[in-house]
């Protein structure tokens, strides 16, 4: 019955928005012809009736929209749980070498500290996808063998965003509260004994990291693996705000500004390179910076793809707040990010 009822609502707004000369119409199944049909209008209503399929097709000529129940699709959720016990195992491997005493514990409490940072960037993006009705997958946490032990987690977004407003909140959601994750782990692993092994890295201390640093009343040459793990959230959040392709921060500012982010997505790629190079003059260190101004330029590439409303500018507030937000990932940057000592 409640199918029936949602059957004549999306009708009745597909008559309204259209001029329909024919329907075909069964128990939980319907086409409406159509004439002269907008895609941008019927991304719209579909939105609004996110358990069923509303499309528009073509058939000999002639447009229709078909509206039937989506069916329900199943999550494997085990390939999200198997790369979490994979990623967890090996970022307790690496922590391990952090540590000359009690490895094992501290690595299990390095890998717990920086799964806590990147689940909370990739659960913000989670949540906020749901608060607007975005279809997401769970992150999935991605094993490797580096210096973390990982590289970082992501979550596949299904459907589009309907406006810029939630075009700007997925954006902004996931390195927020990915950065208030960092500030914490950052205090407490301040706040205890640093346990270096037989290596360790140099890092640049970025303004964000110096002030928890005072918060902490810390005062010492090295820190420990827990604070280096929230470092490495504040290091992410600086590369995941930049303004360029479909990064968070080229989310963000293709919010705010619309078509014109594209002009600034093309000229970031030029602008890490030169970063790369600056450091590497002052410290050797601007390996980083080159790789991510490749990983940049692929992201600028294609033109950021627009939602479905996107001529509705986002509100005041957010764009404060978007102000904001790249403020504080500019002040988790440090040029000379770290390098190996023996």
């Amino acid at each position: 019955m409640t199918q029936e009822k949602d059957l004549e609502k999306i009708q009745r707004e597909v008559e309204s928005a259209f001029k329909v000369y024919h329907v075909e119409k069964d128990k939980d199944y319907l086409k409406l012809y159509v004439l002269n049909p907008d895609y941008k209008l019927i991304e719209e209503i579909a939105i609004r009736y996110p358990e069923w399929e509303i499309s528009l097709k073509e058939r000999l000529g002639e447009q229709y929209v078909e509206i039937k129940p989506k069916k329900p699709e199943k999550e494997r959720i085990w390939i999200n749980l198997l790369l979490l016990i994979l990623t967890f195992l090996s970022t307790t491997y690496v922590g391990m070498s952090f540590y000359t005493k009690n490895k094992l514990w501290g690595g299990i409490v390095f890998s717990l500290s920086i799964l806590f940072v990147l689940g909370s960037h990739e659960m913000g993006h989670y949540f906020t996808a749901k608060k607007w009705g975005i279809k997401t997958s769970l992150p999935y946490f991605i094993p490797a063998p580096n210096i973390l032990g990982t590289f970082g987690a992501v979550i596949k977004q299904k459907s589009n965003c309907p406006n810029r407003k939630a075009l700007f909140d997925m954006g902004v959601s996931g390195p927020m509260v990915g950065v208030v994750a960092s500030i914490l782990v950052s205090y407490i692993g301040l706040r205890m004994p640093a346990s270096a092994g037989k290596g360790y890295v140099e890092i640049g201390i970025p303004p964000l990291f110096q002030a928890v640093e005072i918060l902490a009343h810390f005062n010492g040459k090295a820190i420990s693996p827990v604070a280096f793990a929230g470092w490495v959230g504040m290091f992410l959040t600086c590369l995941n705000m930049i303004p360029a392709g479909q990064l968070d921060g080229g989310h963000v500012l293709r919010a705010m500004i619309g078509k014109a982010s594209d002009q600034v997505s093309r000229i970031m790629p030029l602008l890490v390179l030169a970063v790369g190079y600056i450091s590497d003059v002052m410290c050797g260190a601007g390996s980083i910076w080159i790789v991510w101004s490749l990983i940049v330029l692929f992201f600028s590439f294609a033109p950021h793809p627009p939602p479905v409303d996107d001529e509705t500018k986002i509100d005041k507030k957010r764009y404060v707040f978007g102000i904001i937000a790249f403020l504080i990932a500019l002040s988790c940057f440090t040029p000379c990010p770290f390098k190996f000592v023996k």
